[in-house]
C-alpha cells in the first residue's frame, strides 16, 4: 500500500519539499503526499513493453512526441499532481506549459495525448485520477489491470485481466475494455496493432 505522510500541502509546497533521492517516487493526492511503493518486475516489464511500442508508433508517424523519464501531471482545480507508469508528452505545446521547465509538470492537455496506469493500487487508478484525468481533458487515458485488481464494477465478474481504454468524446471519457486476443482499438493510435494478451504476457516472458 503506498504510505501517505500526514499533512496536507498545496502544490507549490510539495515541489518545494520533493527530494532528491531518485530511489523513491511520490506523488500528491488531494493535498497529501503520498509514497508510491515500488514496482514489481512485472510492472516494470509491462510498462516498458507499452513505452517501447508506443515510442516506435509515434516515431513511425513522425509525431513531435516524448515520453519522460518522471514528470508530474497536475489537474486543474485541485492540489494534486500524477506520475503516471507510460506518460506521452507533446513536444509541440512545451511553451505554453507554465511549470515544465523548472518543475517538469504538465497542465494542459495539449500537451498530454495519452496516459497509461498500470494498477498497482487500483482505487486510485479508477477513482480520482479517472476523473482528474477526465477534467483536464486528456484524450486518452489507459489502465492496464494485468492483475484483475479492479473492482467488479469496473472490470465486471468474472474478474480477469484487463485493459480500459477511456476516450474523450465530447468532453467526457467513454470507455472500451479489451481482454484475451482482442485487439486493441485507440483513437490516438489506430494502426498500432497489439492484443491485451500481448501487453500482459510482457511481464511473463
Amino acid at each position: 500500500m503506498a504510505q501517505a505522510l500526514p499533512k496536507l500541502v498545496t502544490f507549490d509546497e510539495f515541489i518545494a519539499w520533493y527530494p532528491d533521492n531518485v530511489q523513491r517516487q511520490y506523488e500528491l493526492h488531494n493535498g497529501v503526499i503520498i509514497e508510491i511503493p515500488l514496482p514489481t518486475g512485472d510492472h516494470e516489464e509491462i510498462t516498458g513493453f507499452l513505452a517501447r511500442k508506443l515510442t516506435v508508433e509515434f516515431d513511425r508517424l513522425d509525431l513531435p512526441y516524448f515520453i519522460p523519464k518522471v514528470a508530474l501531471v497536475k489537474p486543474p482545480k485541485n492540489e494534486s499532481g500524477y506520475s503516471p507508469d507510460v506518460l506521452i508528452v507533446n513536444r509541440s505545446n512545451l511553451s505554453n506549459e507554465p511549470l515544465w521547465k523548472k518543475e517538469s509538470t504538465l497542465t494542459q492537455s495539449a500537451s498530454i495525448p495519452l496516459v497509461v496506469e498500470v494498477v498497482s493500487t487500483w482505487r486510485e487508478d479508477y477513482g480520482y485520477k479517472l476523473i482528474d484525468y477526465e477534467a483536464l481533458g486528456i484524450p486518452e487515458y489507459r489502465i492496464v489491470d494485468y492483475l484483475a485488481l479492479g473492482g467488479s464494477r469496473y472490470i465486471g465478474k468474472p474478474k480477469q485481466p484487463t485493459i480500459s481504454i477511456y476516450s474523450l468524446i465530447e468532453d467526457e471519457y467513454q470507455v472500451t475494455q479489451f481482454r484475451g486476443t482482442e485487439r486493441i482499438q485507440s483513437l490516438i493510435f489506430p494502426e498500432l496493432t497489439l492484443s491485451a494478451q500481448q501487453i500482459f504476457r510482457a511481464g511473463n516472458q
